[in-house]
């Protein structure tokens, strides 16, 4: 049998490709660092082999998938051409993939990985479904009709994919180490939508979405009026969240969603009209809106003594603005303190005033030191040029985060896209202790 080697299989793509895989009953092994990340532990549930990286785990007749944080350079890439294997990258594979079902892509700068799991859950009460979330987390069968998966828009790898259907959740400025500018976020976005094989669902809400050019229909979701797909009598609270759905002005039907904040709306919007446009009854959808436990590191709530202690993906200002919001939703009683870990240097860079602007909105803010990518790791910026534009901003290290504690009966939420966790890990094992 065949055996798929993934390098860098703790990946938050590369994790749950090769769970999906292993579920359709393929030999999968993989290697990466030997840091602990939370994508590996699915995948050793699953029994799957991860080892740390040698030249020495190419072996003849694999099929090599490269993630793409490693360049061609990496000495078990170098060791597979050494050899004549099949070297595919990530996203090549997966747009090869997605092929035998119907696909649907969700893309957008902000809000993918919560909308692909929430849209996964609520197909797979109508229909057999296998995903890929960015979160880590991965199923698969050879006989599932859907594939839900999310598309990333970083350095345009989503144009290897050709889905039946696209979800665009919203068009920002990000990853300035490749993007320019928005509009050159825009330009992506567009050439993405002109490879779409059946429909998409775009936010209305969304300027930049608005003037996007398709070669097939284009339904739009959000809280204006001219959507095709509207929310209207939001009604939120400490419990979730409740609205009603117009579809082109006529009542559709009740929702409720245990999640906070008006992103989580718009994200159940995008879910509602897409599985009304596969004519999925609109009961399984009632009911699974209201049964989805969330993704992993998006809103993800713990209670420790007297604090909530939440871990969070947040790592963009409008992201930022979104968590807090919805603390504020859940906790309206509660200080709301930010434990923040800028990632990169050129994200921070770019967004030093937005970072601050949107912490500010906390009432306490913590800031651990810039974490550099795979792709950099060194900059000119330092966490003190952050700081000093916090009004309540203290600088927390790993080594003591017992400054924490004085923020008695607080909502604590411990954001970033790089080691964040590790914080939050030493933080509760100070209480503990």
């Amino acid at each position: 049998m065949t055996v798929y080697h993934f390098v860098g299989i703790k990946g938050t793509g590369m994790s749950p490709l090769a769970q999906v895989l292993h579920d359709m009953n393929y030999q999968v092994q993989g290697s990466d660092v030997e840091k602990r990340f939370f994508t590996q532990l699915p995948l050793e549930e699953r029994g799957i082999q991860i080892l740390p990286f040698s030249k020495d785990n190419i072996k003849p007749g694999m099929i090599v998938i490269a993630g793409n944080a490693f360049p061609d350079t990496h000495e078990e890439l170098e060791e597979a051409r050494n050899q004549g294997l099949t070297i595919i990258r990530y996203h090549k594979f997966l747009g090869d993939f997605m092929q035998k079902y119907t696909s649907v892509a969700v893309t957008g700068t902000h809000g993918k990985t919560s909308t692909t799991g929430l849209l996964a859950h609520v197909i797979q009460g109508a229909h057999p479904t296998s995903y890929l979330i960015g979160d880590g987390t991965g199923k698969g069968s050879e006989n599932n009709e859907y594939f839900v998966f999310e598309a990333c828009e970083y350095r345009r790898h989503f144009l290897s994919y050709h889905p039946d259907y696209a979800i665009m959740t919203n068009i920002d400025f990000d990853h300035p180490d490749y993007y320019t500018s928005v509009e050159d976020v825009f330009s992506a976005f567009q050439e993405m939508a002109l490879q779409v094989k059946k429909g998409i669902i775009a936010c209305g809400d969304d300027e930049h979405l608005q003037s996007i050019q398709a070669k097939v229909p284009v339904m739009y979701y959000g809280f204006g009026q001219d959507n095709d797909f509207q929310a209207r009598n939001v009604n939120k609270s400490t419990k979730g969240t409740t609205f009603d759905v117009f579809v082109r002005g006529t009542l559709f039907s009740t929702f409720s969603i245990p999640t906070y904040g008006d992103h989580n709306v718009l994200n159940a919007l995008s879910v509602i009209a897409l599985c009304h446009y596969e004519n999925i009854d609109v009961e399984v959808i009632q009911e699974r809106l209201k049964t989805f436990q969330g993704v992993k590191r998006r809103f993800s709530e713990k209670q420790m003594g007297n604090q909530v202690l939440i871990d969070d993906y947040a790592h963009h200002p409008t992201e930022i603005n979104a968590t807090i919001d919805a603390a504020r939703q859940k906790y309206p009683d509660r200080e709301v303190v930010a434990v923040f870990q800028p990632h990169t240097f050129t994200r921070t860079q770019t967004f030093l005033n937005e970072f601050a602007d949107s912490l500010n909105k906390a009432d306490h803010v913590y800031l651990c030191d810039i974490f550099g990518s795979a792709r950099e790791n060194q900059g000119k910026l330092t966490i003190h040029d952050l700081i000093e534009r916090i009004e309540n901003c203290t600088l927390l290290s790993e080594e003591d985060t017992s400054s924490l504690q004085q923020h008695a009966n607080a909502v604590i939420i411990f954001m970033g896209a790089g080691d964040i966790q590790k914080f939050q890990e030493a933080y509760e094992k100070q209480l503990i202790n």
